[in-house]
């Protein structure tokens, strides 16, 4: 058995929604989220992906021996690494994982390895179980897998790289008042840019899911509305998302639209031409882990995911606002975000934040999220 594995089997993550088994809910309090801000159910998940990665480089076998494991985490975060790692020689036991696996998660993973280690040969199997697949999320990463085949824009050393420069130490949650973490990331058309660049200016640094993700796009939408009031203030945007570039490119409007967004009409020219702030992968969610947002902590979509994270850094780079969300629909509002750095007043709790229950007989803040 390998360590990773064995971590993974060991730690007591918080369930699937048991009636549809793409969603994360609270063990405790049963709504759609993780509401303790310190669970460690993303760290332990993106370390033992981080450890997968590199034994799938000098044992394949051992890794994807872990497609068959009984434990859902381990066959996820197998299905992972054998993607990130390009593993070519793990398709076949990939390609059985897409059609049999009894969970939508799984399948999911599966389909996204696919289309990061750029399986040509997959591709039939890819559109073919777009019919029969029964999971709408499930449908979805098919899509995608075979468009990332197709684009030539496969998994890249740099997101191994990534991977491999996590470190524990490396996690943790920037508060109000400490010095921004400074960084360094490419954004989706390979342009560098660097949070310290930005002193002398408010910037707002938004964590967002995935193009799967409804919510996403409408605040897209908002930050499109928004630019002029963005500019009157002098405030520098970045959007953040823990995935490789392709997927990147994606949210933004430069590879395919995928079914799922269900638009009829094509988001090219207005995301092409409206999206004025630069959209940054973090290709192993290590600058979101060092903000606190905790890449894989829960899932939705049938993919693990961040907490929805906003940061608000002063023009002498201090943060002034980090909110962790709850849930999948937890956080201010482009409009809210605005009213804070106006009133510089950085007090915000959203109505339906997720609080952990009390231990001593008083009623928790806020309520259960519900979809």
């Amino acid at each position: 058995m390998t360590a990773p594995f064995e971590r993974l089997r060991a730690h007591d993550f918080h369930p699937l929604q048991p009636e549809r088994r793409t969603v994360t809910v609270d063990r405790t309090l049963g709504a759609h989220g993780v509401a303790d801000p310190d669970d460690r159910d993303g760290r332990v998940r993106s370390l033992a992906l981080r450890d997968l990665v590199a034994l799938a480089a000098d044992d394949p076998p051992a890794v994807a021996r872990g497609l068959a494991d009984d434990d859902l985490n381990v066959r996820v975060l197998a299905a992972a690494a054998l993607g990130v790692a390009r593993v070519h020689d793990a398709r076949a036991p990939l390609e059985r994982t897409v059609v049999h696996d009894p969970e939508p998660i799984v399948r999911a993973y599966a389909a996204i390895a696919l289309g990061e280690m750029g399986s040509e040969a997959s591709v039939p199997l890819l559109h073919a179980r777009l019919g029969p697949e029964p999971d709408a999320d499930v449908r979805h990463q098919l899509e995608l897998a075979a468009a990332q085949v197709a684009s030539g824009r496969w998994g890249s050393d740099a997101q191994r790289e990534a991977f491999a420069s996590l470190r524990e130490e490396g996690f943790g949650r920037v508060r109000a008042g400490e010095v921004a973490p400074d960084f360094a990331l490419a954004d989706v058309d390979g342009r560098p840019w660097r949070l310290h660049e930005g002193r002398g200016r408010w910037q707002v640094l938004l964590w967002i899911f995935a193009d799967w993700c409804p919510v996403c796009h409408r605040e897209f939408a908002e930050l499109m509305d928004a630019r002029a009031d963005f500019e009157r203030l002098g405030v520098r945007l970045a959007t953040l998302e823990a995935h490789d570039a392709w997927r990147g490119r994606l949210m933004v409007g430069r590879e395919i639209q995928p079914a799922l967004w269900g638009s009829r009409s094509w988001f090219r020219a207005a995301y092409t031409e409206r999206i004025w702030w630069s959209h940054l992968p973090d290709l192993a969610g290590a600058v979101g882990a060092r903000y606190g947002t905790e890449p894989m902590t829960f899932a939705v979509h049938a993919e693990f995911v961040q907490r929805p994270t906003t940061v608000i850094v002063d023009p002498e780079g201090v943060v002034r606002f980090a909110y962790a969300g709850s849930f999948w629909g937890d956080r201010p509002s482009v409009g809210q975000v605005l009213d804070l750095i106006r009133r510089r007043d950085f007090t915000f709790v959203h109505p339906r934040r997720l609080a952990p229950p009390v231990t001593d007989g008083a009623a928790a803040d806020g309520g259960a999220a519900r979809p």
